[in-house]
């Protein structure tokens, strides 16, 4: 996949960077490393997944000093497994340890988001079943965590509140019922604007089918029975999306059912720190 412009990248990894060096910068590496001092350090993997966050690290390194040789030996999207060198930095010891832990904080969570969702799309092999996040992300982090979730080859749900229209039980319940929200949402939405609506119910379903104007029905919270129930009614007529409680151990029996895409927040709010690190 290729990579985002760096310039769309830079505003986050400069706030970051303004974070941790405060307002005096970083005063350890000033007080004991000899200004002229220069290394070659490394970021390695200590634990098997998918890597994400190489581009957003180099961005880090090259901020604090654009002098800083980098070198990316392990592309977003790649699996590595323990002792894999990712990434080489040689330059100003300094300015390597000064960007060191933004480059890891990065580095280690998106990782983690690609190897989880890797996981995640590992159980649905043998279908046509397509893995996708949610908005359910870390505030300001959105961006990023989604393309972790593209690196670990899921899928990305909307990003905001303005691409897609899509109709939850309380728009529902505050608008007057399923045929009212559908009317009113096509009579607004433009030729380019797709409408999702959630049911938890197979009798909302029908209803959702027999009004028209949707073009994904967001199955949710319905027990893998239930779902398949679903799939079927829909199938040759509007896509369809399993969510709500899809933990790993789920996946592979909620994919059989010939459901077209399984949402999860987990990816992004659940997702561990794959564990890296930076040696000299």
């Amino acid at each position: 996949m290729p990579p985002l412009p760096d310039l769309i990248l830079e505003p986050l990894v400069r706030a970051a960077l303004m974070e941790d060096l405060g307002t005096y910068g970083d005063v350890t590496t000033r007080a004991v490393i000899p200004a002229d001092t220069t290394y070659a350090a490394r970021i390695n993997a200590r634990e098997p997944g998918v890597v994400s966050g190489m581009q957003i690290a180099r961005i880090a390194f090259h901020l604090v000093d654009p002098a800083l040789k980098v070198e990316t030996l392990k592309a977003d999207g790649a699996e590595i497994v323990p002792g894999d060198t990712l990434m080489t930095i040689e330059g100003s010891a300094a300015s390597i340890l000064s960007g060191e832990r933004v480059a890891l904080n990065f580095a280690g969570r998106l990782s983690g988001i690609a190897t989880l969702t890797a996981s995640f799309v590992a159980e649905t092999r043998g279908t046509d079943t397509r893995i996708t996040c949610t908005r359910k992300t870390t505030p300001g982090l959105r961006l990023v965590e989604k393309q972790a979730v593209l690196h670990g080859g899921g899928f990305n749900h909307r990003y905001s509140l303005s691409d897609a229209i899509l109709i939850k039980d309380n728009h529902i319940a505050a608008a007057g019922g399923v045929p009212a929200v559908l009317k009113a949402a096509r009579a607004t939405a433009s030729h380019m604007m797709r409408v999702e609506i959630e049911v938890d119910r197979l009798d909302q379903l029908e209803q959702v089918l027999e009004t028209g104007g949707a073009d994904v029905a967001l199955l949710d919270n319905m027990d893998t029975p239930t779902l398949a129930q679903a799939v079927q009614m829909c199938r040759g007529k509007i896509v369809t999306e399993a969510s709500g409680n899809m933990k790993l151990p789920r996946i592979a029996e909620v994919a059989a059912t010939g459901v077209d895409y399984i949402s999860s927040g987990a990816l992004t709010h659940s997702a561990r720190t794959l564990d890296l690190g930076l040696d000299f």
